[in-house]
């Protein structure tokens, strides 16, 4: 089998410092909010405005850059995103740290661009790899960079986390304008012919469906240290093992769901790793006061959650190629909305039922997601199907 293009592997960094910069204030919400003089559920909003930033102005300046090199639109988000970086590590108000994160949202069009890019370097065949590949970065943020913020900000304090974050970016900054190319041949996005692909129910169904699990997602995983703490009460050494434990099952659901995507077709593929996700949020609350108990259920929603990313990225390529780096953009902002509406949700209703119970929460969500793929596989041209053949 031919190897994956090495630009891949740079992306996959790239989106690796992304991800942990984005994530690492999950394990860290309760330290800011007593950092801040603040509630845990205001400190929980600092991925809301991520999320948002990420949702409505990363796709703006996706469209903005579309006509710049690749390089050096993948460069100015960087630079952002370190910038954003900076000022949460500085911050000394809630408001400033939301400033923050609000930069970094709008530098995460790191992402959205380089999926495309990614698609742009293969053959249709191998696009689940390809993406599984790129995305792999953002799987090990969880096994590296989550786990790592949380314990160095038990045990040194949440800002120096965030300054390991802000080191992080600065240093993949100075690599990516070093090792890419200056011309890298792929397109960039445009709202040509946008209007059209809208209005067809495939494509909506499939923004709608990840709104709809990654809300369920983060509904849990913004409080994803307060929660564990409820559960199964530990030492920031264990708490910390737990989340890499969680990470590492991410890492093995994004290579396995690209490689079933382009095995199986994405529709199918999506319709297992979906109806894992919502028994595993229905299941969590059950596994109080049993660590083993719980760290099973968390591995398979680690697995199945970050398979989905993969399949999900292939169908929309598959539906419409010509429109393919602003369709990708946008399913990264239904991603970042749910993630903002799941912290929206969790933070309130973290006061109702308690943090254990999160996830009872969230599970209908999944379930939602769950039901309309099932009714989009009625549709003509909602799957992508094994590689080489006709979309389901």
């Amino acid at each position: 089998m031919t190897s994956m293009p090495p630009l891949l592997y740079l992306l996959a960094l790239g989106n690796l410092v992304v991800g942990s910069s984005a994530f690492v204030t999950s394990g860290l919400v309760a330290l800011i909010a007593e950092g801040l003089g603040t509630s845990i559920t205001a400190a929980g909003l600092a991925m809301t405005f991520y999320a948002l930033a990420t949702a409505v102005f990363a796709p703006m300046l996706v469209v903005a850059t579309g006509r710049w090199p690749r390089k050096r639109a993948l460069l100015v988000s960087l630079a952002l995103f370190t910038v954003g970086n900076a000022i949460c590590a500085l911050s000394m108000s809630i408001g400033q740290l939301y400033a923050g994160r609000f930069l970094m949202g709008v530098g995460s069009m790191f992402t959205p661009v380089g999926a495309g890019l990614a698609l742009a370097l293969v053959a249709p065949e191998r696009r689940g790899k390809a993406l599984s590949t790129v995305f792999l970065g953002m799987s090990l943020s969880y096994v590296i960079g989550v786990p790592l913020g949380a314990w160095m900000g038990l045990n040194n304090g949440w800002q120096s986390a965030l300054w390991v974050m802000t080191g992080a970016s600065a240093v993949m900054l100075v690599l990516a304008a070093w090792k890419l190319p200056a011309h890298v041949q792929a397109p960039g996005a445009s709202f040509v012919g946008l209007g059209a692909v809208l209005k067809r129910f495939d494509v909506l169904s499939i923004l709608i469906t990840t709104l709809l699990y990654f809300t369920a997602i983060f509904t849990v995983f913004s409080y994803i240290g307060p929660v564990l703490q409820a559960l199964v009460p530990g030492t920031a050494t264990r708490l910390s093992g737990t989340l890499m434990i969680f990470g590492l099952a991410g890492v093995a659901g994004t290579v396995l769901g690209g490689l079933a995507a382009d095995r199986f077709g994405a529709r199918p593929t999506m319709q297992v790793l979906l109806g894992s996700l919502a028994a595993m949020m229905l299941a969590l609350p059950l596994t109080a006061g049993h660590y083993g108990v719980m760290m099973v259920v968390m591995v398979v929603w680690g697995c199945s959650g970050f398979g989905l990313m993969a399949p999900q990225q292939s169908r929309l390529a598959h539906l419409a190629p010509a429109q393919a780096p602003l369709l990708l953009s946008l399913n990264s902002s239904m991603l970042y909305f749910g993630t903002a509406l799941g912290a929206a949700v969790g933070g309130p209703m973290s006061g109702q039922v308690g943090f254990a119970h999160l996830p009872w929460v969230a599970a209908p969500f999944a379930i939602g997601a769950w039901l309309l793929l099932a009714i989009s596989g009625r549709r003509r041209g909602t799957g992508l199907a094994s590689a080489g053949t006709a979309p389901r």
